[in-house]
């Protein structure tokens, strides 16, 4: 993101001592501001009409009230519901069920309302609607629902001769009042999902949804408002200037879910108040394709895990594939066939497909696609429309490893194949990146398969398939060790 501070003035010297400091939610994340400034010299020329004068001192000063009753507004906010959780009143099994079965209620009877703000914000198809973000989310309700007396129970723990005759139990405790900062690419499951572990976890909760998603945010603001207590379940809709003053107050948990970049501000904001964090980051996601694999087979779950989750705007999505020199030209062509399958001859007219959240990001892949030794590698794909927000399936082969669509998440619809000659030299490739949330591998090899598991380190795996591991949410949402999902 660019930020332009533009001057109204011509012919005008400004000086400033000021202290800055930038955080907060913009466009692909959070990008929040806090100016503070002095003026010591303001000069203009003569040429400039008086009127421009007061523009600006009235837009500086508006800028800084605004900002000021934001700030105050989400403190009394904050100091409501720590008052509710200090009373107790989140902390009882009854609450928690209630709120949760109400969460359950309100997908059931607002599901044709869910589809349609998914469909506004992100032209999504909806059965992809449905199965991503709808039931996904009832079935962290119904696990929430079904674990929660387990969860709160206490547990003994043996004590030690020193200590006899003693006994000792650990009793798990809510953190108090959490802030939720939810992402845009799948709206409502990311926003809810975060908000029902805490309000299981008997905490009062604030969630921030993405304004970039307008049509989703508006619609969870309403709903949550009727059906959740408002007492202790807040949403705060807005861009910068409320989440800068949402970060601004002292929480006891923020959870943020977005890319690395951002991730950084939310800590750096957060660590003013010691605040404990948890980022659900993204990444390069890398597929390993061995060449023993049954082609027709691996190419549709490549398909399902890259423009059938999302249009390749998922966290846990295929990023770029790695394979052998040799094997590359078949797997392409493998790719090309079900590409066609799914999608048809024309993919620019699939209804199957959402598009690009908004033209920052279009612009963002366009530039991917056109860099230097990027644009000629093209083999599959390439088409564009800016007016409709697509971009057709497009593979790569063998793009410069230094440039910008293999050292930065891709986001979209894009998906670079790289080779090598030895399927055992890619571990090296993904091992010089940062670690990625998800890693792929689609092999028969036995050997190959514990080597990868061994030498690899991510967020999750999965073997002979891509992003299924998610749909596993009691070993992938609940617990905080690596998991991975094995399929034959």
């Amino acid at each position: 993101m660019t930020i332009v501070s533009a001057g109204l003035f011509k012919d005008c010297t400004r000086s400033f001592k000021s202290s800055s400091s930038i955080v907060g939610v913009g466009l692909g994340g959070i990008l929040t501001y806090r100016h503070t400034y002095k003026t010591n010299r303001v000069r203009f020329s003569s040429s400039i009409p008086s009127s421009y004068h007061c523009c600006a001192t009235l837009s500086i000063k508006m800028e800084e009230a605004k900002q000021t009753v934001d700030v105050d507004k989400t403190a009394v906010l904050v100091n409501e519901l720590r008052k509710t959780f200090s009373s107790g009143k989140t902390k009882s099994y009854e609450w928690r069920t209630s709120q949760l079965e109400s969460i359950s209620k309100m997908i059931d009877e607002k599901e044709k309302e869910i589809i349609e703000a998914l469909h506004k914000d992100l032209l999504k198809p909806e059965l992809e609607a449905f199965l991503s973000e709808i039931s996904m989310t009832k079935s962290s309700c119904k696990l929430a629902l079904k674990e929660l007396k387990h969860w709160m129970m206490t547990k003994k723990v043996e004590t030690s001769m020193a200590t006899y005759p003693s006994s000792a139990e650990i009793v798990s405790e809510p953190l108090g009042v959490v802030l939720v900062i939810s992402t845009w690419n799948f709206p409502f499951l990311l926003s809810l999902d975060p908000v029902i572990g805490a309000i299981a976890a008997g905490n009062a909760v604030v969630l921030k949804p993405s304004e970039i998603a307008p049509a989703t945010s508006s619609l969870l603001a309403s709903l949550l408002g009727q059906y959740a207590d408002k007492s202790a379940i807040r949403v705060v809709e807005g861009a910068v200037d409320e989440t800068s003053a949402l970060l601004e107050q002292k929480w006891d948990k923020i959870f943020f879910t977005g890319g690395a970049r951002v991730g950084r501000i939310v800590m750096a904001a957060a660590a003013k108040h010691l605040t404990p964090v948890t980022l659900e980051l993204g990444g390069k996601c890398p597929v390993v394709v061995d060449s023993n694999v049954n082609l027709q087979v691996t190419a549709r779950r490549i398909i399902a895990g890259k423009w059938a989750c999302n249009n390749g705007q998922a966290c846990i999505g295929v990023d770029y594939i790695i394979t052998t020199k040799e094997f590359a030209p078949k797997l392409i062509d493998a790719l090309r066939i079900v590409l066609e399958e799914f999608f048809g001859k024309d993919p620019m007219e699939s209804k199957d497909r959402s598009r690009i959240i908004n033209s920052f990001h279009f612009m963002r892949l366009i530039n991917l696609l056109d860099e230097d030794k990027v644009s000629d590698k093209i083999v599959v794909g390439g088409q564009r429309d800016g007016s409709q927000l697509q971009i057709a399936p497009t593979i790569l082969l063998d793009v410069p490893e230094d440039s910008l669509i293999m050292q930065e998440e891709i986001f979209g619809p894009l998906l670079p194949i790289m080779t090598v000659e030895k399927l055992e030299d890619s571990f090296d490739m993904i091992n010089r990146k940062p670690k990625p949330l998800a890693a792929y591998l689609f092999s028969d090899d036995e050997q190959i398969k514990r080597k990868f598991v061994q030498n690899i380190s991510a967020g999750g795996m999965a073997i002979n398939d891509t992003v299924l591991q998610f749909a596993e949410g009691h070993i992938y949402t609940w617990r905080s060790k690596m998991h991975i999902f094995l399929r034959r």
